[in-house]
């Protein structure tokens, strides 16, 4: 029996991308993608979101190397948290705007056949996720043309 490409693709990636947020619980997405796929080079990809991309008058942001260096020293102590991690294995990358739009452009752009993440805003009701807006996991799986695995 010959499996399709889609699932050829999702049971042996070569390249996974783990998107952090700084959020609790993505060490699991992390340890989940260094286990499952053990073979895989791992992109852990820290997103910085410009919390202030609406009140700049051209819309267009400077660079805030103090949030982007932030990031990515918490995608190294996340990295460093999880057991039996292989740093070797495991390549921190930073980018910067919306989660919904910075990871499956990203997943695209860079060759990426797998993604893995926590879903924590299951939780989010009321004012937040009017606030907010859809969550982060329902619109990467929406908008990313490689499979999506959704922690929760």
């Amino acid at each position: 029996m010959r499996l399709a490409p889609e699932a050829q693709r999702m049971s042996d990636p070569d390249r996974v991308l783990v998107p952090t947020l700084g959020r609790p619980r993505e060490d699991e997405a992390l340890a989940y993608a260094l286990e499952t796929f053990s073979d895989a080079e791992i992109t852990l990809l820290a997103v910085v979101t410009p919390l202030d991309a609406p009140l700049s008058e051209g819309g267009v942001l400077e660079r805030d190397d103090e949030r982007t260096a932030a990031a990515r020293e918490s995608a190294t102590e996340l990295l460093e948290s999880v057991a039996n991690a292989r740093p070797e294995r495991v390549r921190i990358e930073t980018a910067e705007g919306r989660p919904g739009t910075v990871v499956p452009r990203y997943a695209s752009d860079e060759g990426i056949d797998h993604v893995v993440l926590y879903g924590s805003e299951t939780g989010s009701t009321g004012f937040f996720r009017r606030f907010l807006g859809r969550g982060i996991a329902a619109t990467v799986v929406e908008r990313t043309a490689e499979p999506v695995t959704v922690l929760e």
